[in-house]
Protein backbone atom coordinates (compact mmCIF):
# COMPACT_ATOMS: atom_id res chain seq x y z
CA UNK A 1 0.00 0.00 0.00
CA UNK A 2 1.26 3.41 -0.82
CA UNK A 3 0.11 6.92 0.37
CA UNK A 4 -0.01 10.72 -0.02
CA UNK A 5 1.01 12.66 3.13
CA UNK A 6 0.21 16.09 2.68
CA UNK A 7 1.21 17.04 6.30
CA UNK A 8 4.14 20.15 6.66
CA UNK A 9 7.49 17.88 6.16
CA UNK A 10 8.54 18.14 9.35
CA UNK A 11 4.97 16.47 10.62
CA UNK A 12 4.88 13.80 7.51
CA UNK A 13 8.66 12.47 7.97
CA UNK A 14 8.27 11.12 11.57
CA UNK A 15 4.86 9.72 10.17
CA UNK A 16 6.47 8.00 7.47
CA UNK A 17 8.29 6.07 9.17
CA UNK A 18 5.48 4.83 11.84
CA UNK A 19 3.37 3.67 8.73
CA UNK A 20 6.81 2.37 6.99
CA UNK A 21 7.19 0.19 10.05
CA UNK A 22 3.68 -0.85 9.37
CA UNK A 23 4.49 -2.29 5.54
CA UNK A 24 3.05 1.16 4.37
CA UNK A 25 4.73 3.01 1.59
CA UNK A 26 4.73 6.69 1.67
CA UNK A 27 4.99 10.01 -0.25
CA UNK A 28 5.02 13.13 0.91
CA UNK A 29 3.97 15.87 -0.40
CA UNK A 30 3.21 19.18 2.26
CA UNK A 31 0.43 21.41 0.85
CA UNK A 32 1.22 24.05 3.93
CA UNK A 33 5.05 25.57 3.98
CA UNK A 34 5.36 26.65 7.55
CA UNK A 35 7.12 30.28 7.48
CA UNK A 36 7.69 32.32 10.83
CA UNK A 37 6.15 35.25 11.47
CA UNK A 38 9.34 38.14 11.05
CA UNK A 39 7.25 40.98 13.27
CA UNK A 40 5.85 37.71 15.69
CA UNK A 41 6.43 39.09 19.48
CA UNK A 42 5.02 36.92 22.88
CA UNK A 43 4.26 38.20 26.25
CA UNK A 44 4.30 36.05 29.00
CA UNK A 45 3.32 38.56 31.64
CA UNK A 46 1.00 37.26 33.84
CA UNK A 47 0.52 33.83 32.18
CA UNK A 48 -0.60 30.73 33.98
CA UNK A 49 -0.45 28.12 30.81
CA UNK A 50 0.21 27.58 27.49
CA UNK A 51 -1.93 26.30 25.02
CA UNK A 52 -1.00 24.65 21.59
CA UNK A 53 -3.09 23.01 19.59
CA UNK A 54 -0.08 22.19 16.91
CA UNK A 55 3.16 20.84 16.53
CA UNK A 56 4.05 23.77 14.44
CA UNK A 57 3.30 26.17 16.78
CA UNK A 58 5.70 24.15 19.33
CA UNK A 59 8.70 24.90 17.00
CA UNK A 60 7.95 28.65 16.60
CA UNK A 61 7.23 29.34 20.15
CA UNK A 62 10.51 26.91 21.39
CA UNK A 63 12.45 29.11 18.80
CA UNK A 64 11.32 32.55 20.06
CA UNK A 65 12.01 31.91 23.46
CA UNK A 66 13.85 30.07 26.70
CA UNK A 67 10.66 29.62 28.44
CA UNK A 68 10.25 25.79 29.46
CA UNK A 69 8.42 25.90 32.74
CA UNK A 70 5.59 27.23 32.43
CA UNK A 71 2.71 24.25 32.50
CA UNK A 72 1.88 23.24 28.68
CA UNK A 73 -1.51 22.23 27.40
CA UNK A 74 -1.51 20.26 23.71
CA UNK A 75 -4.29 19.49 22.12
CA UNK A 76 -3.37 15.73 20.87
CA UNK A 77 -0.35 13.48 21.51
CA UNK A 78 1.73 14.42 18.59
CA UNK A 79 1.99 18.00 19.83
CA UNK A 80 2.39 17.03 23.18
CA UNK A 81 5.53 14.88 21.86
CA UNK A 82 6.79 18.07 20.22
CA UNK A 83 6.43 20.07 23.64
CA UNK A 84 8.67 17.28 25.28
CA UNK A 85 11.09 16.90 22.89
CA UNK A 86 11.46 21.00 22.68
CA UNK A 87 12.82 20.68 26.15
CA UNK A 88 9.10 21.92 27.64
CA UNK A 89 8.86 20.58 31.26
CA UNK A 90 5.12 20.34 32.24
CA UNK A 91 3.03 19.12 29.13
CA UNK A 92 -0.44 17.15 29.25
CA UNK A 93 -2.40 16.18 26.31
CA UNK A 94 -6.03 16.60 25.61
CA UNK A 95 -5.90 14.15 22.99
CA UNK A 96 -8.15 15.12 20.56
CA UNK A 97 -9.22 18.66 19.33
CA UNK A 98 -9.88 21.79 20.36
CA UNK A 99 -13.17 20.73 22.31
CA UNK A 100 -10.96 18.20 24.28
CA UNK A 101 -8.22 21.08 24.77
CA UNK A 102 -11.07 23.28 26.29
CA UNK A 103 -12.32 20.72 28.25
CA UNK A 104 -9.04 19.85 30.11
CA UNK A 105 -7.92 23.59 30.53
CA UNK A 106 -11.20 24.11 32.00
CA UNK A 107 -10.91 20.59 34.46
CA UNK A 108 -7.42 21.72 35.38
CA UNK A 109 -7.00 25.35 35.64
CA UNK A 110 -8.30 28.18 37.46
CA UNK A 111 -9.39 31.64 36.43
CA UNK A 112 -8.03 33.46 38.83
CA UNK A 113 -4.32 32.45 38.82
CA UNK A 114 -3.70 34.49 35.16
CA UNK A 115 -3.82 34.96 31.46
CA UNK A 116 -4.07 31.81 29.06
CA UNK A 117 -1.34 32.06 25.66
CA UNK A 118 -3.07 30.25 22.93
CA UNK A 119 0.30 30.27 20.26
CA UNK A 120 -1.22 29.02 16.79
CA UNK A 121 -1.02 30.41 13.27
CA UNK A 122 -2.37 33.30 11.09
CA UNK A 123 -5.08 30.80 10.88
CA UNK A 124 -7.24 28.51 13.43
CA UNK A 125 -9.64 25.79 13.50
CA UNK A 126 -12.27 25.89 15.86
CA UNK A 127 -12.99 28.31 18.66
CA UNK A 128 -10.91 27.69 21.37
CA UNK A 129 -10.52 31.26 22.85
CA UNK A 130 -14.63 31.93 22.88
CA UNK A 131 -15.25 28.06 24.60
CA UNK A 132 -12.50 29.05 27.51
CA UNK A 133 -13.63 32.75 28.13
CA UNK A 134 -17.08 31.61 28.66
CA UNK A 135 -15.83 29.51 31.62
CA UNK A 136 -13.70 32.66 33.05
CA UNK A 137 -10.13 33.27 31.41
CA UNK A 138 -8.53 35.41 30.19
CA UNK A 139 -6.79 34.42 26.74
CA UNK A 140 -4.50 35.79 24.24
CA UNK A 141 -4.11 34.73 20.91
CA UNK A 142 -0.15 34.64 19.95
CA UNK A 143 0.02 34.21 16.02
CA UNK A 144 3.97 33.07 15.66
CA UNK A 145 3.59 31.44 12.27
CA UNK A 146 1.50 31.64 9.02
CA UNK A 147 0.90 28.04 7.25
CA UNK A 148 1.20 29.31 3.22
CA UNK A 149 -0.77 27.04 1.07
CA UNK A 150 1.36 25.62 -1.98
CA UNK A 151 0.29 26.99 -5.26
CA UNK A 152 0.68 23.42 -7.23
CA UNK A 153 1.17 19.98 -6.93
CA UNK A 154 5.22 18.74 -7.69
CA UNK A 155 5.65 16.03 -10.95
CA UNK A 156 5.80 13.28 -8.20
CA UNK A 157 3.05 13.52 -6.95
CA UNK A 158 1.06 14.88 -9.78
CA UNK A 159 2.64 12.03 -11.72
CA UNK A 160 1.44 9.31 -8.93
CA UNK A 161 -2.02 10.55 -8.64
CA UNK A 162 -2.21 10.27 -12.38
CA UNK A 163 -0.70 6.79 -13.06
CA UNK A 164 -2.71 5.37 -9.91
CA UNK A 165 0.79 4.99 -8.18
CA UNK A 166 -1.63 5.72 -4.84
CA UNK A 167 -3.93 3.42 -2.69
CA UNK A 168 -4.96 6.61 -0.41
CA UNK A 169 -4.15 9.84 0.44
CA UNK A 170 -4.42 11.40 4.24
CA UNK A 171 -5.68 14.34 5.45
CA UNK A 172 -5.31 15.96 8.69
CA UNK A 173 -6.72 19.24 8.47
CA UNK A 174 -9.80 21.29 6.82
CA UNK A 175 -7.49 23.81 4.90
CA UNK A 176 -5.02 21.16 3.73
CA UNK A 177 -7.44 19.00 2.53
CA UNK A 178 -9.61 22.27 0.72
CA UNK A 179 -6.00 23.08 -0.51
CA UNK A 180 -5.75 19.66 -2.43
CA UNK A 181 -9.00 19.76 -3.83
CA UNK A 182 -7.95 22.81 -5.45
CA UNK A 183 -4.83 21.65 -6.51
CA UNK A 184 -6.36 18.38 -7.95
CA UNK A 185 -8.71 19.65 -9.81
CA UNK A 186 -6.64 22.24 -11.51
CA UNK A 187 -4.18 20.05 -12.10
CA UNK A 188 -7.02 17.71 -14.07
CA UNK A 189 -7.15 15.07 -11.42
CA UNK A 190 -10.44 14.94 -10.22
CA UNK A 191 -10.71 11.32 -11.88
CA UNK A 192 -8.10 9.99 -10.91
CA UNK A 193 -9.64 10.22 -7.20
CA UNK A 194 -11.75 7.70 -7.89
CA UNK A 195 -9.40 5.14 -7.57
CA UNK A 196 -8.05 6.43 -4.02
CA UNK A 197 -9.05 6.15 -0.74
CA UNK A 198 -9.37 9.67 1.41
CA UNK A 199 -8.22 9.07 5.02
CA UNK A 200 -9.56 11.57 7.04
CA UNK A 201 -8.89 12.92 10.84
CA UNK A 202 -12.33 14.69 11.44
CA UNK A 203 -15.80 15.03 9.63
CA UNK A 204 -14.82 18.54 9.64
CA UNK A 205 -11.76 17.03 7.27
CA UNK A 206 -13.81 15.06 5.23
CA UNK A 207 -16.31 17.45 4.34
CA UNK A 208 -13.47 19.97 2.88
CA UNK A 209 -12.53 16.61 0.32
CA UNK A 210 -16.25 16.09 -0.31
CA UNK A 211 -16.32 17.74 -4.05
CA UNK A 212 -13.76 14.80 -5.50
CA UNK A 213 -15.34 11.99 -6.86
CA UNK A 214 -13.29 9.45 -3.98
CA UNK A 215 -13.24 5.91 -3.84
CA UNK A 216 -14.32 6.04 -0.03
CA UNK A 217 -13.90 8.21 2.62
CA UNK A 218 -12.75 7.24 5.86
CA UNK A 219 -12.90 8.86 8.95
CA UNK A 220 -11.30 8.33 12.20
CA UNK A 221 -12.90 7.43 15.67
CA UNK A 222 -10.95 10.13 17.47
CA UNK A 223 -8.84 13.36 15.55
CA UNK A 224 -5.88 12.01 16.55
CA UNK A 225 -2.46 10.52 14.36
CA UNK A 226 -2.35 7.28 16.26
CA UNK A 227 -6.56 6.72 15.27
CA UNK A 228 -5.98 7.34 11.86
CA UNK A 229 -2.99 5.06 11.31
CA UNK A 230 -4.50 2.87 13.38
CA UNK A 231 -7.79 3.49 10.75
CA UNK A 232 -5.29 3.20 7.78
CA UNK A 233 -3.27 -0.16 9.14
CA UNK A 234 -6.75 -2.17 10.15
CA UNK A 235 -8.08 -1.25 6.41
CA UNK A 236 -5.56 -1.97 4.22
CA UNK A 237 -7.06 -0.99 0.27
CA UNK A 238 -10.62 -0.12 1.35
CA UNK A 239 -13.64 -1.48 -0.63
CA UNK A 240 -16.33 0.97 -1.48
CA UNK A 241 -19.25 1.26 0.51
Amino acid sequence: MRVLLTRPREDAEPLAALLAERGIDSLIEPLLEIVPRADAGLDLDGVQALLLTSANGVRALAELTPERRLPLFAVGDATAQAAREAGFERVASAGGDVDDLARLVIARLDPRDGALCHVAGSAVAGDLGGRLEAAGFATRREVLYEARPRRALSPAATAALAGGGLDAVLFFSPRTAASFVTLAAGAGLREACKGLAAFCLSPAVAAAIEELPWRAVRVAERPTQAALIQLLAGRGRPDDE
